[in-house]
């Protein structure tokens, strides 16, 4: 009976990952260039295979457990949200779903986003983070008073596998060798518009509540297993 609650409480912990993953994408529903993410959940039975298949020792216990639900992993949607047009002459968005903008943080490090929505601080483009917007040559760009651009944006071209979140909307690459740079970034770039996020809120609402039920099945029977056994408990210690 008691076997029962390793599935079950595995179970409860995946659904919890799942509320934070599914709360931080509705929270940026409304983040210009924002990618939702999303689990993949599999069985530690994928893993026990691995193991038999390089002739390791497995015991009792792996072998019970072998159907234990267990997240594998995660990746984000690359669907590229709607292009909105704004009017702003400093908001920029990229119409193929691989391309990115090159940034620079304040202690050097280069980034990249897919986030437009620039602005100018001390006669430089920036993020709304206030990271420089760099051009092909990985330089700062400045703007002049009639919103003009000294040159054109740096723009990249990889693939989402090579890159990692890093916060503040943007993502670092994780193998150098894989970006490359887009020679003619500017015919991929639509100035004024901005790429909305691409989470379907609906979509993501359904699938939270869905989480938020599963829990709640395995939790109430865990409650029914506890039940259980604390009667059998009752009756050996009384002898019935």
């Amino acid at each position: 009976m008691t076997q029962a609650l390793h599935p079950l409480t595995a179970s409860m912990v995946n659904q919890l990952n799942r509320v934070d993953v599914i709360s931080n994408n509705l929270a940026n529903a409304n983040t210009k260039g924002f990618k939702e993410d999303a689990l993949v959940e599999g069985s530690f039975n994928n893993y026990l295979e691995k193991k038999i298949q390089k002739d390791q020792p497995t015991d009792k216990e792996s072998v019970v457990m072998n159907t234990i639900p267990k997240i594998d992993g995660s990746f984000m949607d690359e669907q590229m949200g709607s292009i909105k047009s704004t009017g702003n002459t400093l908001d920029f968005a990229l119409n193929q779903r691989d391309m990115f903008f090159k940034i620079k943080k304040p202690n050097g490090e280069q980034q990249l986003t897919r986030d437009g929505s620039f602005k100018v601080l001390d006669g430089q483009l920036v993020t709304q983070n206030g990271d420089l917007v760099l051009d092909k040559q990985n330089n700062p760009i400045t703007v002049n008073n009639d919103k003009e651009l000294s040159t054109d944006i740096g723009v990249v071209k990889t693939p989402f596998t090579n890159l990692t979140k890093v916060g503040d909307n943007n993502y670092k690459v994780n193998n150098s060798d894989e970006m490359v740079e887009v020679v003619r970034g500017a015919d991929y770039t639509l100035r004024g518009a901005i790429e909305t996020s691409n989470v379907n809120t609906i979509k993501s609402m359904v699938q939270l509540i869905e989480a938020q039920r599963e829990f709640e099945r395995s939790q109430k029977a865990i409650t029914s297993i506890d039940a259980i056994n604390g009667k059998v408990i009752d009756s050996i210690g009384n002898g019935r």
